[in-house]
């Protein structure tokens, strides 16, 4: 087998370094969209359905490892097919509705493509593992093209978060030794699942218990209502939108 010239070798990594930045915008482009989203809610709403994002890109090495024990062609066109999470963001919630709410407006985005979901948290796995995935097409604009680049994107509250952060952990160290995971913390696992999933009801309805209170004890003076707040900071409207606000109204 003759030896890659360096003009090759130059040439494939001018192609991988091409071929990961795509995805690494696609995350960009994700974490854009998700700000907007949250300032959007801060502004409109005074409420932030979304905790915290992060954001990870496989490594080569780590591509090429999936992409072998899969036993597909080694080829970028094989790795754009058969691996759909080489960028992969996370979105964690204070609530399970919330992650609904996400997840439609994610939906709504209407150059975004939805090409996936599995929904683990109406059917959890057989673990107990609670999450939204969705596998979404983000359009980024190259210099000479636009490309289509899937990502995936997991959507879960704090209490599933922290379950499966724990359960990582538990793997990792027991496959670091070697070991398989003694029965009894695989069950010990499931229950604080259960456990998990049970704080998040609880929340969910003391949360619209408080929302059903706020309404009915909300009386908002006149002079509030003429108001906008940006930024933190105070605009009283103009006369002359507040007059055509009211004309409005009226008819």
């Amino acid at each position: 087998m003759s030896q890659l010239s360096i003009n090759q070798i130059k040439r494939f990594k001018n192609d991988i370094t091409r071929f990961m930045m795509m995805y690494k915008f696609a995350l960009d482009e994700m974490e854009t969209r998700i700000e907007i989203l949250v300032q959007e809610f801060e502004m409109l709403h005074e409420y932030n359905p979304i905790e915290h994002t992060k954001s990870r890109l496989k490594s080569p090495e780590s591509i090429f490892n999936k992409l072998n024990r899969k036993g597909c062609n080694i080829s970028f066109s094989g790795i754009k097919d058969n691996i759909k999470d080489i960028a992969g963001m996370r979105i964690t919630c204070s609530f399970v509705s919330d992650i609904y709410v996400i997840s439609q407006m994610l939906k709504n985005q209407g150059d975004l493509k939805v090409v996936e979901e599995k929904d683990y948290i109406k059917y959890p796995k057989p673990n107990g593992y609670q999450s939204l995935h969705l596998l979404i097409e983000v359009p980024v604009h190259m210099s000479d093209r636009q490309e289509n680049v899937c990502m995936e994107v997991q959507i879960r509250t704090i209490a599933m978060d922290f379950w499966a952060s724990l359960e990582h952990k538990i793997y990792y160290k027991y496959n670091q030794e070697n070991q398989c995971v003694p029965a009894r913390l695989l069950e010990e696992l499931k229950q604080a699942a259960s456990a998990a999933a049970a704080l998040d009801q609880q929340m969910e309805r003391l949360h619209k218990e408080v929302e059903v209170l706020k309404e009915e004890q909300s009386e908002i003076p006149a002079e509030k209502l003429n108001r906008i707040i940006i930024n933190n900071q105070q605009f009283a409207l103009p006369q002359a939108l507040l007059e055509l606000l009211d004309t409005n109204q009226t008819d």
